[in-house]
């Protein structure tokens, strides 16, 4: 394997763990509430990943604390409006939604037609993904809010991210994941209780953080230090196809035609970013 395809093999492997540990998430709302299996994600990844990395061994510079500090606000941030906006709004919807984040970004570095034909294709499929016509009521507003408070999340965590990519090797995602945990956790323990420590639960969290949390952002870190910023923005722009392929896989979720030609744009779209993708202009 050529070094060029491995971010996008560490893009492709931190997309599948993530939409498979939100699947089983899902399945714990009931259990802990949205903010309880938040602060189980958040908190736990945030142990396993100081416990990994041990990033006070390098000190970090001053000029990247605020960066620091930023990325894992958005960390914490996209979290806990994502799965708010599940918890109100289908998750389809809500995903589709997130994912117009990574495509602002992609717009802003972009420098050709070309790369704005790949962004015009996944929005395209993003389009047919987004059932309203089709819907026999009105959104939650507030679901929605959250979602688009998850996309502005996901877009400023790449911007950050690319910025405290140059950090020791996970020292960043380790450090932004327990900014993320100091305000996410105490916010599920107050929702959740003493729920949130019955060991099947915590065990079940401790499936999710590595699923969703600890193995993708790392992956994603080592992803962001060698792909240039805009490509990385059309190729998360899969998550949706992947996310559904998880939901049929761990859910039982079934799609319909058009929602399978949705994720056969975003995957065109994810497939002609990384053939013509170049130089980071902002690097």
């Amino acid at each position: 394997m050529g070094r060029g395809a491995l971010p996008l093999v560490a893009l492709g492997a931190s997309l599948a763990s993530q939409n498979l540990g939100a699947a089983i998430a899902k399945s714990l709302f009931p259990v802990v509430g949205v903010e309880g299996m938040t602060a189980l994600r958040i908190g736990l990844s945030a142990l396993l990943l100081l416990a990994f990395w041990r990033p006070w061994r390098t000190p970090v510079a001053g000029r990247d604390v605020v960066n620091v500090a930023i990325y894992g606000a958005m960390l914490g941030g996209m979290n806990l409006c994502i799965y708010q906006a599940f918890g109100r709004i289908p998750i389809g919807i809500a995903t589709a939604i997130e994912t117009t984040g990574p495509l602002v970004v992609v717009l802003a570095a972009s420098r050709r037609a070309l790369d704005i034909a790949w962004v015009a294709l996944a929005l395209a499929g993003l389009a047919l993904l987004l059932p309203l016509a089709s819907s026999g009521r009105a959104l939650d507003p507030l679901g929605l809010a959250f979602a688009f408070g998850a996309a502005a999340s996901w877009a400023l965590y790449i911007v950050f991210g690319k910025r405290v990519s140059t950090l020791a090797s996970g020292q960043a995602v380790s450090l932004g994941m327990l900014v993320a945990a100091l305000f996410a956790v105490p916010i599920g323990v107050a929702h959740a209780g003493a729920a949130m420590w019955v060991p099947t639960t915590l065990l079940a969290g401790l499936g999710v953080a590595l699923l969703s949390s600890a193995v993708p952002y790392s992956l994603e870190m080592a992803a962001l230090r060698r792909m240039p910023r805009h490509v990385f923005g059309i190729l998360v722009s899969a998550t949706p196809a992947v996310g559904a392929a998880c939901g049929a896989l761990v859910l039982g979720e079934r799609l319909g035609g058009l929602q399978w030609l949705a994720i056969a744009c975003i995957i065109g779209a994810s497939a002609g970013g990384a053939a013509t993708g170049r130089a980071d202009p902002y690097a």
